[in-house]
């Protein structure tokens, strides 16, 4: 499209030595996830500096007060060739000289006011004030009247007969516009253009690239077009930079020319595919110093470049669980003192472990971005993270920043914060990194909220599809191996003995700091014990939070506090690292229906175990042989006593 500008004659007369500023456009409400919302603001004259002003848009809400919830501080910009300046996401186009969020702006009841001053003069919930103002906009999208803004704003003496402008209903299609008259309009939006579609002529031009993904190795043309031919040679260059992504990465010409009289120039971009696994990348194309009498129609254009190089773990997906592989980073004697305890004893010395105020550690909520990246990373990829529920790999870099969910991934708490209790603060958005916690206990519930072991990456549509529903109420979604049911059984049933004021119970309910349902997820814990996944990314919360999850450690734990041995005096189960003092094999492990003891000399007693501890059978066996186990598929404790010593053994039964 082109944009033209005749300056506005009314604007003209009487021009002072200090150039007036207006807000010219607005567009609070766009259909769908309000990508494309924008503020458009105009000067008296063109090319005109914005050092000394500030946006500050207004929350007129019942909870917002009619204060403030964002600012855009203008020092170094200046408008264009029209008297312009855009401020909106890179979504918009043209593309705005001032860049926010995607979904940034309310919609009304609400107001956006220019002032003369600084962001610094606006912290977050400052009431609206009529001091320093240079203009403003009270707009609704068919909401009422917030009379209490109108009345702060008609305290100005230019302002005394301000109203309230309604844009439309929401997910509506215009914006609302300044008329030359000083009065407002409501219409299809003109972002980068005068309302009245007078003016000078500027160029668009616009970037395309045919796929949105590429490997390293590959290669794509990137084809720049203007709306109208050039006149004179069009000299202009690109970067790919951004963050970890350098020209290390890439080769190609950068530096282009669209020849005079042509409209069109494509450049070749090679990837580097080198040997090292740094992770997928974006590559962000975007222009340098373009002339200011061309558009960037769009700009700042995202490339995912799939690094090649990922790494996959010794383990299996949960989905296709190993067992045995990944050993307990639990420390020596670490559930010593749960030893020949039992009821509430046995409860109260597991809480003085995992939540010992001395050496328990609290991350922040935007830690656990990390955190997860680390603890649910993909074992058959290392540049993704598996998926809670939807039972799938999904990129890291995928992670959810805005209201636009589909294909993204997000923090999901087994626990709904609804229901336990614990919101987030100030604080908690800060990334700090594993080594600036929080001192914590069992009294401190809000640290729930960015507790690793109680959270889990998830697709973020299916998060918002579970919201905060009780486990058997929610099963995940259909046509899924619900590989996940024993890890967020689990992960709650931890949460009721590491924080006072949460509890599982059976049933649906609708208490606060209680979750459901008991039985149901007794059972998951039971048919879907933990896995190498699992024990994986307890070790790895371990080395941020200095606390383990006991029933992935030691899952019979589970039945001597809820289960069939509740009452019962616990004693630990040895693991198959601590007992390895006979040279004797089991295999197949997996296995379908049978093993195969190797390596017995003399007389031995051989006894199996469910996971949570329950004898199933017992053999007496002299020298090498095969046993037919026939049990289900599952886990299973295998132990050998034999003079002299002990093997324990954690079995796999699967299916044939």
């Amino acid at each position: 499209m082109k944009y033209l500008l005749t300056w506005i004659s009314c604007l003209l007369i009487g021009t002072t030595a200090t150039a007036q500023l207006v807000i010219n456009e607005l567009d609070a409400d766009t259909p769908g996830i309000d990508n494309m919302e924008f503020l458009e603001l105009l000067s008296d004259t063109p090319n005109f500096p914005l050092d000394g002003y500030v946006v500050v848009f207004f929350n007129g809400s019942a909870n917002g007060n009619n204060s403030s919830y964002f600012t855009v501080d203008l020092d170094g910009y200046v408008t264009d060739v029209n008297g312009l300046l855009l401020i909106g996401s890179n979504s918009v186009s043209p593309v705005p000289q001032v860049l926010i969020p995607e979904n940034t702006i309310q919609n009304g009841a609400d107001a956006v006011a220019i002032y003369a001053g600084s962001d610094t003069d606006f912290p977050e919930e400052t009431v609206a004030t009529i001091e320093d103002l240079i203009d403003v906009l009270i707009y609704d999208t068919s909401d009422a009247d917030d009379v209490d803004m109108i009345n702060i704003f008609k305290m100005h003496p230019d302002f005394g007969d301000i109203e309230q402008i309604n844009e439309g209903s929401s997910n509506n299609t215009n914006s609302i516009q300044r008329k030359n008259d000083g009065s407002y309009t409501s219409t299809v939006p003109t972002p980068g253009a005068l309302n009245d579609g007078t003016g000078i002529e500027l160029n668009g031009i616009e970037m395309e690239i045919a796929q949105t993904q590429y490997e390293e190795g590959e290669t794509f043309d990137i084809v720049f077009t203007t709306e109208e031919n050039v006149l004179t040679a069009l000299n202009f260059e690109i970067t790919l930079n951004d963050a970890f992504f350098d020209n290390e990465d890439y080769t190609g010409n950068t530096a282009l020319t669209i020849a005079a009289g042509q409209n069109t120039v494509t450049t070749t971009i090679t990837l580097t595919d080198d040997s090292l696994d740094e992770g997928d990348e974006v590559a962000v194309v975007q222009f340098v110093n373009l002339s200011p009498d061309f558009l960037a129609l769009n700009n700042n254009v995202q490339i995912r470049v799939v690094d090649n190089d990922f790494v996959v773990a010794p383990f299996g997906v949960p989905t296709n669980p190993t067992y045995g592989i990944v050993p307990s980073t639990q420390p020596a004697g670490y559930y010593n003192d749960l030893d020949e305890k039992a009821g509430e004893d046995l409860r109260e010395a597991l809480q003085d472990i995992i939540a010992d105020p001395d050496v328990v550690r609290a991350q922040t909520y935007t830690d656990i971005i990390d955190m997860l990246n680390e603890a649910d990373q993909n074992p058959a990829n290392s540049n993704q993270v598996w998926l809670v529920y939807s039972e799938e790999g999904r990129a890291k870099l995928d992670f959810q920043t805005s209201s636009n969910s589909a294909g993204k991934w997000n923090r999901e708490h087994t626990f709904p914060r609804s229901r336990a209790g614990y919101q987030s603060i100030p604080e908690d958005e800060e990334q700090d990194g594993i080594n600036v916690f929080w001192v914590t206990s069992a009294d401190s519930l809000r640290h729930g909220n960015s507790d690793g072991h109680a959270l889990r990456a998830a697709d973020a549509q299916e998060n918002g599809a579970r919201s905060n529903k009780h486990y058997g109420e929610y099963i995940g979604p259909a046509g899924t191996l619900g590989s996940f049911r024993g890890d967020v059984a689990r992960s709650v049933l931890y949460l009721e003995i590491r924080y006072n004021g949460l509890s599982i119970v059976n049933g649906f309910p609708e208490i606060d700091g209680q979750l459901g349902d008991l039985a149901t997820l007794l059972d998951w814990h039971r048919n879907d014990p933990p896995d190498d996944f699992e024990m994986n990314r307890n070790n790895v919360i371990y080395n941020w939070q200095r606390n383990r999850n006991p029933f992935i450690d030691q899952p019979d734990l589970v039945e001597y506090i809820w289960g069939d041995e509740v009452g019962e005096e616990w004693s630990q189960v040895v693991s198959t690292q601590e007992v390895a003092t006979l040279d004797v094999r089991v295999f197949p492990n997996p296995t379908s229906d049978r093993v195969f003891i190797q390596g017995l000399e003399g007389a031995a007693r051989l006894e199996l175990y469910a996971v949570h501890g329950q004898k199933l059978n017992s053999y007496t066996v002299v020298g090498d042989l095969e046993i037919e186990l026939n049990v289900p598929s599952g886990v299973y404790i295998l132990s050998i006593k034999l003079e002299g010593g002990v093997k324990t053994t954690r079995l796999v039964v699967r299916e044939e």
